[in-house]
């Protein structure tokens, strides 16, 4: 999720799970990828959006804005009316809402910490998962006395040592990585861990600790009668001057149709990890100035470096794909682990747990990419002005999934990772077709690791067959064997 969840208050909501059912958003975020990216001015983005808002959502308690940027070339907005979430992605020069209905980048986003369970059960199988992953990677620091040795060790064509050396050689290469994103995850989530430690303090009133942890960005009470907004494109470009280059990154406008109005406008974080760290607070009515917040605290400060970490707004694209490439070799050593562990215990004669638990192992390893690559051509080829095309996309995922881990249960193993592979191999290309002619850095990039995806299926597909091959002719030893025999 982005707009309110992207700060400090974000990481209140994704533990404490404040507004945790409004944070589950009706699905109608609008396809980001299809607009254009033209040079974008923040503070007349900002301001057509406001514009559209006071028509569309005028008794809305609050305005949530990420400002439209050259990555991000559209406002999105967010707000609550009747306890219901409301997003909508608005054009950046005419403030009107985009065309095209659906999860976007939203739906991976909110899988890789919900798990598309309801609150609070995905959050927390997330926040032990993070926990235990950071023990994992702590004790095997400790114990892998090799750690080193076993990074410039790569020995190929050896079977199970092969797969040994890889699951070592892909856990060590970004073991940095997987140790910081894992300790920031299960910071972030803490408070799912750990509840009584704000009810110790808090009592009945936890949801105070969002005002103690942004004291700048807390919601005053309305007045109780209307006033209007004075225009914020000066608001808006005081706060680029005093920013000093950091740009914006959200506009919050609190009782924005009440006398009480209040603006907050957040500094981005393109120069900078931590998040949230320069805060500016304006008067909705007049426009003056009521604050010019800057976070010192070292313990707020360290707090909003590992979510900086985590989240890496601030990363350009070299360290984006460094992240990227650190969590395929994460998933390498989760699927190597899983290999390793059932052969092992196939070979020592495991009975019908351990082809059961190898089953579900295909069905996971090749089924859930399958359905996630199936969530993409589905935001390709529904119709466009299709009603509910959000949930359908969704619920591609989950039937898809489903569907090839019944597969992975009915067939033989090894038939069954040849099929899912071969749906693997066809979803990519397929992808990279679609993707056509890809213009712009985010089509490039799907098109890119889709190609790259569908190359790797190909080769495993080839080994498997020239494996088999090999494993049915007799070798050179057995066949002078059985003619000494005969």
């Amino acid at each position: 999720m982005t707009g309110p969840a992207d700060n400090w208050l974000g990481a209140v909501y994704y533990g404490a799970g404040r507004g945790a059912e409004r944070l589950s958003l009706r699905n109608n975020l609008l396809d980001a990828p299809r607009a254009k990216a033209e040079a974008i001015n923040p503070a007349l983005s900002t301001q057509a959006a406001v514009d559209w808002l006071e028509h569309n959502a005028p008794d809305a308690p609050a305005w949530y804005l990420n400002v439209a940027s050259a990555r991000m070339p559209a406002t999105q907005a967010i707000w609550w009316q009747q306890d219901e979430s409301n997003m909508r992605l608005l054009d950046a020069r005419t403030g009107q809402p985009l065309a095209r209905e659906t999860m976007g980048g939203d739906f991976f986003y909110n899988l890789h910490f919900e798990l598309m369970l309801p609150f609070p059960w995905g959050r927390l199988i997330a926040a032990i998962a993070a926990v235990a992953l950071v023990l994992i990677l702590l004790t095997g620091i400790v114990t892998h006395k090799r750690i080193f040795a076993d990074f410039f060790t790569f020995r190929p064509g050896k079977g199970q040592r092969s797969w040994l050396d890889v699951h070592n050689l892909a856990g060590v290469a970004a073991l940095p990585f997987h140790l910081m994103i894992a300790l920031s995850g299960a910071v972030l989530l803490s408070t799912m861990l750990l509840p009584g430690s704000i009810s110790a303090v808090y009592g009945a009133q936890a949801m105070d600790l969002g005002d103690d942890l942004t004291p700048a960005m807390s919601a005053p009470p309305p007045a109780g009668h209307k006033a209007a907004l004075v225009p914020l494109t000066p608001m808006l470009e005081e706060a680029l001057r005093r920013m000093q280059g950091d740009g914006i990154g959200q506009v919050y406008l609190y009782n924005p149709t009440d006398a009480a109005s209040v603006v907050v406008v957040t500094g981005g974080n393109a120069r900078r990890i931590g998040l949230d760290t320069h805060v500016l607070r304006f008067e909705g009515t007049t426009g003056r100035i009521l604050a010019d917040y800057y976070e010192n605290r070292p313990v707020v400060v360290a707090f909003g470096v590992l979510y900086g970490l985590h989240d890496a707004r601030f990363a350009p694209g070299v360290t984006r794909w460094f992240y990227f490439g650190s969590s395929v070799l994460l998933a390498l050593v989760i699927a190597s682990g899983l290999r390793m562990w059932v052969t092992r215990r196939l070979r020592q004669g495991g009975g019908a747990g351990v082809e059961c638990v190898a089953r579900l192992n295909v069905g996971m390893t090749y089924g859930v990419p399958v359905a996630l690559a199936g969530f993409m051509l589905a935001n390709r080829v529904l119709p466009v002005g299709m009603v509910g095309r959000a949930e359908a996309e969704q619920l591609v995922v989950l039937v898809v999934w489903l569907l090839l881990l019944g597969v992975a249960l009915a067939l033989p193993r090894i038939m069954a990772a040849r099929l899912l592979l071969v749906c693997l191999l066809v979803a990519m290309l397929t992808l990279v077709g679609l993707s056509a002619p890809w213009r712009g850095g985010v089509a490039q990039g799907v098109a890119l690791v889709c190609l790259a995806a569908a190359v790797a299926c190909g080769l495993a597909l080839w080994r498997g067959r020239s494996g088999q091959a090999e494993g049915a002719r007799p070798s050179a030893a057995r066949r002078l064997s059985a003619s000494k025999g005969g």
